[in-house]
């Protein structure tokens, strides 16, 4: 069972979201998320990069954290591209590898709903944006499935 469930993590999950995230009804979305971003940002649940496109290119830097490395490969190949170095960082949103109050913006998009512990990973965001920083943020809400919820 572990075996197969490596294969899906590792192999069918990362081009199969990466591959619905990426439509366009998303894209707009993401624009309007990110286009108040400014200096340094930190992104939780980067994922494979799909919002690196969407920045303004004026920013100072973006660093990226996600668990898992097989959407952050994917997102170091979208970041070569990319007007502003971007740093990725294996990690979790509950507990940032990230300094206190060292960046402007913190941006999270459909993220929450995929962490253990939304509230950690809040106090986190807050603990790691400078005064007067900026949260920008888009979610959809709770699947009515408690399976799928």
């Amino acid at each position: 069972m572990a075996s197969s469930l490596h294969f899906w993590d590792h192999s069918i999950l990362p081009p199969v979201l990466d591959r619905v995230m990426a439509r366009s009804m998303f894209g707009r979305l993401r624009a309007k998320a990110t286009a108040p971003a400014f200096g340094r940002v930190l992104e939780i649940g980067i994922g494979s990069g799909l919002n690196l496109g969407y920045y303004p290119r004026s920013l100072e830097s973006v660093i990226g954290v996600d668990p898992s490395m097989p959407l952050l490969r994917r997102a170091h190949r979208r970041a070569a591209w990319m007007a502003f170095p971007v740093h990725l960082r294996q990690g979790r949103a509950e507990n940032l590898p990230i300094a206190d109050q060292s960046v402007d913006v913190a941006v999270s998009t459909w993220t929450l709903c995929s962490v253990d512990d939304p509230e950690r990973a809040l106090a986190e965001l807050r603990r790691v944006l400078r005064p007067g920083g900026l949260l920008c943020y888009c979610e959809h809400g709770l699947c009515p499935d408690p399976a799928t919820a």
